[in-house]
């Protein structure tokens, strides 16, 4: 898949910083006719889901990765229980509507385990409504099914909330319809199991330093002309110096192989969040990468590591850890890990 060097259709003569977006590089996202850059911003961290976290700065940061050529945000109902989308409706305020492409999601609401998902047509109807209120949007570009592998059955899905969600597209209030989730094997059956078009995919921590299984999949989505928006360059924090927060799902042999790794960056006075991101953007194949930050510092290191290369001490300590570290663990996953605790936790909530 060629990179697009030219300034894309969602550029903005005097509102867009011209060379930033020229140093940033674009892909088609399947067959959406929308081409993106290749990072993009996941818009889970405006929403303090992982620190607390200041709106003004978050705003900012909004603002600055689109006038710098990001074209693509990405949020949810479920971040911050509409906390991000109520930040993006604030910082969106102004900028031209042409300017950026926006997702989110339907299905997961609220913290309680009891009130935490419903797949229902009548609740993913309604949702769409309070995402565009919040966000003071006529329409989204892409609404997407979130982690269905929480749904009593995929069934469900393919036949009520895939369905509501066409009637969404056929009102006008989303443009494309997507899926998203951890376990790939979903995908598919969902993709086969629904008489709706699913025109994106969102997979997150499957094409990253310790797992790059998301490759397995990339021809099959490409066939059916599904556009693949991946996640989490860093694997939820498993691949930085701070490590993985307290709730990270990963078993204790990827933690192990992760750790070990970025304490011989650090010893080698590299840094692995760098490499990791490098890592994923590297691949061509993949349109693009979410990377989620309400921190304009580190917003300017991600957008660095489009145009900026690795140097040979640090594409050597890449590879060093990729052979010793990551390729051992054979791609392994915590595939069924969440899903198993949020059943036991609603089994006792029967009781």
């Amino acid at each position: 898949m060629a990179d697009k060097y030219e300034l894309p259709s969602t550029y903005v003569d005097g509102f867009h910083d011209r060379e930033a977006v020229r140093r940033m590089r674009y892909r088609p996202l399947g067959r959406t006719g929308m081409v993106v850059s290749i990072l993009s911003l996941g818009a889970s961290s405006l929403g303090s889901v992982f620190r607390a976290t200041s709106d003004d700065e978050a705003v900012n940061v909004v603002r600055t990765a689109i006038r710098n050529g990001i074209n693509l945000i990405d949020t949810a109902a479920w971040y911050g229980h509409g906390k991000s989308e109520n930040v993006l409706g604030k910082a969106l305020e102004g900028i031209p509507r042409e300017a950026y492409y926006i997702t989110t999601k339907a299905c997961r609401y609220l913290p309680d385990v009891d009130k935490m998902f419903d797949f229902t047509a009548e609740r993913t109807l309604r949702s769409i409504d309070e995402s565009l209120h919040r966000m003071k949007l006529d329409y989204v570009d892409v609404l997407q099914v979130h982690d269905p592998e929480f749904a009593p059955s995929l069934d469900i899905v393919c036949n009520e909330t895939l369905p509501a969600m066409q009637q969404i597209k056929d009102a006008r209030k989303c443009r494309f319809i997507g899926l998203t989730g951890y376990p790939m094997g979903n995908f598919r059956k969902m993709i086969e199991g629904t008489s709706v078009k699913i025109d994106t995919v969102l997979c997150y921590c499957h094409f990253s330093m310790n797992d790059t299984s998301l490759t397995d999949h990339l021809s099959y989505f490409e066939e059916q002309g599904i556009g693949v928006i991946n996640a989490s360059p860093i694997s939820m924090g498993l691949l930085s110096n701070r490590g993985p927060p307290s709730w990270h799902p990963a078993t204790d042999d990827i933690k192990a192989a992760c750790k070990e790794a970025a304490d011989y960056c650090q010893m080698q006075n590299v840094d692995i969040s760098k490499l990791a991101t490098h890592f994923t953007l590297s691949n061509d194949n993949i349109p693009t990468t979410l990377v989620s930050t309400a921190s304009l510092a580190n917003l300017t290191k991600n957008l660095q590591a489009v145009s900026e290369s690795l140097s040979e001490h640090e594409q050597q300590v890449s590879a060093h850890i990729m052979k010793h570290y990551f390729h051992p663990l054979g791609n392994k996953t915590w595939e069924g890990v969440e899903v198993q605790k949020y059943w036991q936790e609603m089994k006792k909530l029967s009781k």
